[in-house]
């Protein structure tokens, strides 16, 4: 018979097999791939590298960045199984965490964040990507919007806590990421410069006023510090932010409990 393989195969049946052998060689491949980053490497149970994961997790491979820097991935190195300023709330794997001592500081919830590099973000010509106005001179606010500097800055309680004093702008995507405000004896620490993502602020051009709901007034001293005063990292970006999220759910008792 025509286009026959051995009286048993024929072409047609043969190139299916070797479709199906394909394909499943191919979501192989896929899976594997899919765990070098944002796969948790780590098993609770166990307490070791996740079982059975020496077929499925592939050798680390070396990605060099733009900076000349390298990363691998997967980095075992980077695994991470502390719980930091919490704890259990039962003995077994998966249990629900809650905060101990001050929960704004727990980086637990809503505080969480990733232990991104610890270095500015660039853009790619090298140069810092997010600077204040005070460097990155040729940015200006639009005239057809209200410039919030000078704006006081006032936390979920209605108390004023400081003032804005500089915004910080995305060379990039052409926008304010974040606004600069010095606080006042009632921030907590007056006289200190701090960042607040505008996504957690809402400003009223009516009052002069940016609000912030997430924080309650003497929560805005303890705002994680920059080590420039003019540039800010990835892991700084996230710390900052994630302070905020905290504040969301732990700034008060009261955000915490049920609402029924």
């Amino acid at each position: 018979m025509k286009g026959e393989i051995f009286g048993i195969f024929d072409v047609a049946q043969v190139t299916l097999y070797v479709f199906f052998i394909f394909f499943i060689g191919l979501v192989f491949y896929l899976q594997r791939e899919t765990r070098r980053e944002g796969y948790p490497l780590f098993s609770e149970p166990s307490n070791t590298l996740k079982p059975g994961d020496d077929y499925f997790i592939p050798a680390p491979k070396v990605f060099r960045l733009v900076d000349g820097s390298e990363v691998l991935a997967p980095d075992d190195s980077r695994i991470d199984t502390s719980l930091g300023n919490a704890r259990k709330i039962g003995p077994w794997p998966g249990a629900p965490i809650e905060p101990t001592g001050d929960p704004m500081l727990a980086e637990v919830g809503p505080g969480t964040y990733a232990k991104r590099a610890d270095v500015p973000d660039k853009l790619f010509d090298g140069s810092v990507k997010i600077r204040p106005f005070r460097v990155a001179t040729n940015f200006e606010v639009n005239v057809a919007d209200r410039d919030p500097r000078g704006f006081a800055l006032v936390g979920a309680n209605g108390v004023k806590v400081g003032t804005i004093k500089d915004l910080w702008i995305d060379r990039a995507e052409i926008i304010v990421r974040y606004l600069e405000a010095e606080l006042n004896a009632a921030g907590g620490k007056p006289g200190r410069t701090v960042l607040v993502p505008v996504n957690f602020s809402k400003i009223d051009n009516r009052k002069s006023a940016v609000n912030v709901q997430a924080l309650m007034g003497s929560q805005f001293g303890n705002i994680p510090e920059l080590k420039n005063p003019d540039q800010i990292t990835l892991l700084e970006e996230e710390k900052v932010t994630a302070y905020f999220g905290a504040g969301t759910l732990y700034s008060d008792p009261s955000r915490s409990e049920p609402l029924l």
